[in-house]
């Protein structure tokens, strides 16, 4: 596989080769990490594909999971010869998309902000019609990808489920809430609109696809690679949920620019998640609701958190009908649940502290309602 491809069709740009000399690994061959697992990479340059691992000295020294490569990163690596390389260093992200993880880990301990995909041009954000189709949701992804200054698109799947009727009133509710997004509505079963995903991906972008496990992600990918490089699966019958056949994150080169052996666009595809925790998403958040944040620079006090204040203009609008209630409780709840986040754990544990007190107060108030003096 080795000659087919230069760093350039990969995405490799200026910005990257400044970020590789001002780390003082301009010595060091750069190659693209296309799959993760388990501290173990696969990387890939126009000399071929390498397995690598970080050293030791690296993995020492990093702060977080964030300071590990995902797939996406470029890296400057050593050849060891046999497909093997060890990485010598992470070149700087322009983007990134990353959650916050809402499990623990075996010590009980919350697990790190998890980077799901860098340097990622544009966030295809997938629901399909016929599952838990969510505006909220939605809004969840598009503000996680905003806030890593990756820009979101809408893919509405498997519309050959609806009438044209249907599909109308769908559109019409997503153009609604999500003004300025574009929309590409598809179906893998009538092929209606895989020409139009086609020509929105362009020589040298990266595009990564977010969304729940069984909305279509992986057959999409595989249509716009022309093959079936992505094991899929059925529905399950019994929940109603997609089976959970893609365990990793990938990347993936689409071939057919101006040669059979060029490449337009690359798309990574990840697993299915069901939950999708916040992770500093504050700048997100606002960038979602642009409606509600021009509402908010009219309310009377500077630090309104739109919830209680006397001249709120955001509660005005809710109360006119001016602003739509559901999108305006989904911004308030992805509002606090970035704040959250951001605090540090000595202010977690005070807010948890104050909200335990406040339900075991409420719960005696509940026990002694009726109850007489």
């Amino acid at each position: 596989m080795g000659g087919e491809l230069t760093v350039e069709d990969m995405g490799y740009d200026p910005f990257f080769e400044a970020g590789r000399h001002k780390l003082g690994l301009g010595g060091f061959p750069v190659a693209r990490v296309v799959s993760a697992s388990r501290g173990a990479y696969k990387v890939k340059n126009a000399e071929g594909e390498y397995l690598a691992k970080m050293t030791g000295r690296q993995m020492f020294t990093a702060n977080s999971r964030e300071d590990y490569p995902a797939v996406g990163d470029w890296v400057a690596i050593e050849d060891l010869g046999n497909g093997q390389a060890v990485i010598r260093g992470l070149l700087p992200r322009r983007t990134v998309i990353k959650r916050k993880h809402g499990d623990k880990n075996r010590s009980g301990e919350k697990k790190d902000v998890q980077v799901i995909a860098a340097n990622v041009d544009v966030a295809f954000v997938v629901e399909s019609v016929d599952r838990d189709y969510s505006l909220n949701r939605f809004e969840r992804y598009l503000a996680i990808a905003r806030d890593g200054g990756v820009r979101p698109a809408i893919v509405l799947n498997k519309t050959d489920l609806l009438s044209q009727e249907e599909l109308k009133d769908k559109l019409s509710e997503l153009t609604s809430r999500f003004p300025g997004v574009d929309i590409v509505p598809t179906s893998t079963v009538s092929d209606a609109g895989l020409d139009a995903l086609r020509r929105y991906i362009l020589n040298g972008k990266t595009y990564g696809f977010l969304g729940s496990s069984g909305v279509g992600k992986s057959s999409l990918i595989n249509r716009l690679l022309g093959g079936d490089a992505i094991k899929t699966g059925d529905i399950s019958s019994y929940s109603g949920r997609g089976k959970h056949v893609t365990t990793m994150r990938q990347m993936y080169f689409i071939r057919g620019g101006s040669t059979p052996l060029t490449v337009k666009g690359i798309v990574i595809d990840n697993p299915g998640m069901r939950e999708v925790g916040m992770a500093e998403a504050g700048r997100g958040v606002d960038a979602s609701f642009g409606s509600v944040a021009e509402l908010a620079r009219g309310c009377k006090y500077r630090d309104c958190t739109h919830t209680h204040e006397p001249g709120c203009k955001v509660i005005a609008a809710v109360r006119s009908g001016k602003l739509d209630e559901g999108k305006y409780s989904n911004y308030i709840r992805l509002k606090e649940e970035a704040a959250y986040d951001e605090m540090g754990d000595i202010e977690k544990r005070e807010k948890d502290r104050a909200f335990g007190k406040f339900v075991k107060k409420a719960k005696k108030d509940i026990k002694n309602i009726g109850r007489k003096d």
